[in-house]
């Protein structure tokens, strides 16, 4: 089942500053913020200095809704226009497939869909319309 559809927005490191930003502007409240150096050590995969403190995930509650935001890993492409992505959560690995399967069609996969530290399920595609959606699975609510 679909939990919720949420604005993305993907900042190039500057994801602490729009948290404030909008935490102010919005009177949005944080309910979490993860940085890419909280993620578990990976000796395949050192973390680059530079982004240790780049935000990861961050959550934030605007009246009766959610904005999600992140930075982009250093290195990554970022072009202005593009910041704005459309996450799907989800508590069922089997639909996330499903959901996941059919927005490909047509577009192109970004992330294949994978296991990762936060989600038993998650990946990225851009539709044949070009809008990046994150598919993401969890049991709860949560970020």
């Amino acid at each position: 089942m679909i939990v919720g559809v949420h604005v993305y927005l993907r900042m190039n490191g500057t994801g602490k500053e729009a948290i404030a930003f909008y935490e102010d502007a919005l009177e949005a409240v944080v309910l979490g913020v993860q940085t890419f150096g909280e993620l578990p050590k990976n000796p395949e995969f050192p973390l680059p200095d530079e982004a240790k403190d780049r935000v990861l995930h961050a959550q934030l509650k605007v009246g009766n809704t959610f904005l999600m935001l992140s930075d982009i890993f250093p290195g990554q492409p970022y072009e202005l226009g593009s910041q704005v992505n459309v996450a799907i959560t989800l508590n069922d690995v089997e639909k996330s497939k499903d959901v996941y399967e059919k927005l490909q069609q047509g577009g192109e996969v970004l992330m294949p869909l994978a296991e990762t530290p936060w989600s038993p399920s998650y990946g990225q595609v851009k539709d044949k319309f070009g809008v990046t959606w994150q598919i993401s699975t969890n049991g709860d609510d949560s970020m």
